[in-house]
């Protein structure tokens, strides 16, 4: 009987240690360096998001915050890694609606669950696209986009940043409701793409507006409109898609996620303070200068705006007739 006493009450002690033991933790949040996972290139939106969040974060917080890139796998290999990481906060990723919406319809035997395996820290932006063109293909509109493509089945190519990217989608999307054929080429990255499309490689790219639109100003590629609902502010007399092909919608979100399992006063925390660096001028003016938008909501609201997505384009990539690969 005593024996048993004394190993409960042993018992309850390792249980109050390690619960305050894991308080103490939490509450000292961050004590140590923080990684940001950016599972995508150097040079594109995510990255540079990535970068403009880990600055904020350690002077907000005095602690070193770093970037690092593991790329490949259309992103699902630095996902994979973080969903595999300890959930203590200080591990997390810049996902993307590729990596946290789109991938387990695209890529077979997926090594990770984006709904299950994460837990959504801050929304950060949706950016626009932009449709370009070689100015070698004789189209100067979707309208004559369209019918060359018709004319011309299989023939033309597009590049992307890979698969599961919004490249990817929005050429997968126009090919679905234009009835149009098209031959994808994806890249390790959006940089990569556009050079091959600067040098006639393939023909079109639908790419995140700051990452085309200098080679668009240039005349090097040609502009032919925007993949959001409305018109971009910062080039007005550029036309959308859905003014041609009434629907079309297509952005490229990303957002902050960490481990499931993270504590939620760990998440609250990193929540607070993205959204005010999101909020602050000079990242207002980066936002606008990069065709995006930051939209403040909870992680909740986050969570359910990222189980609406993967359901959205669910059900557009089995109408595209899409295999995972």
């Amino acid at each position: 009987m005593k024996k048993n006493t004394l190993l409960c009450g042993l018992a309850l002690a390792l249980y109050l240690f390690s619960y305050h033991l894991a308080f103490a933790q939490t509450d000292q949040y961050p004590n140590r360096q923080i990684k940001i996972v950016s599972p995508f290139a150097t040079g594109g939106i995510a990255d540079g998001f990535s970068r403009i969040i880990a600055q904020g974060l350690s002077e907000a917080f005095g602690q070193p915050v770093i970037v690092e890139n593991k790329t490949g796998g259309g992103g699902n290999i630095g996902a994979d890694f973080v969903a595999k990481s300890p959930a203590d906060g200080y591990t997390l990723i810049m996902g993307s609606i590729g990596t946290h919406a789109v991938n387990p319809y695209l890529v077979k035997n997926m090594p990770y669950n984006p709904l299950k395996d994460f837990v959504p820290v801050a929304f950060v932006l949706d950016a626009e696209g932009l449709l370009a063109v070689n100015p070698s293909l004789p189209v100067k509109s979707v309208g004559e986009l369209i019918a060359y493509l018709k004319a011309n089945p299989g023939k033309v190519s597009y590049g992307s940043g890979g698969i599961g990217t919004a490249s990817n989608l929005a050429g997968e999307v126009f090919k679905l409701a234009a009835k149009v054929d098209m031959t994808h080429i994806p890249y390790k990255g959006n940089a990569l793409a556009i050079t091959d499309l600067i040098g006639g490689q393939t023909q079109l790219m639908f790419a995140t507006m700051p990452t085309i639109l200098p080679y668009v100003k240039s005349d090097k590629l040609r502009g032919l409109a925007v993949t959001g609902a409305s018109r971009d502010a910062s080039m007005p007399d550029l036309p959308t898609i859905s003014e041609t092909l009434p629907g079309f919608d297509v952005k490229n979100w990303i957002g902050l996620f960490a481990p499931a399992g993270t504590p939620p006063s760990i998440v609250r925390k990193l929540h607070a303070e993205v959204g005010k660096i999101m909020q602050q001028p000079a990242v207002q003016k980066k936002l606008e200068s990069e065709g995006a938008k930051y939209y403040a909501m909870t992680p909740e609201a986050f969570g359910v705006f990222q189980n609406k997505e993967s359901v959205r384009w669910g059900k557009i990539i089995k109408s595209a007739g899409i295999q995972p690969e």
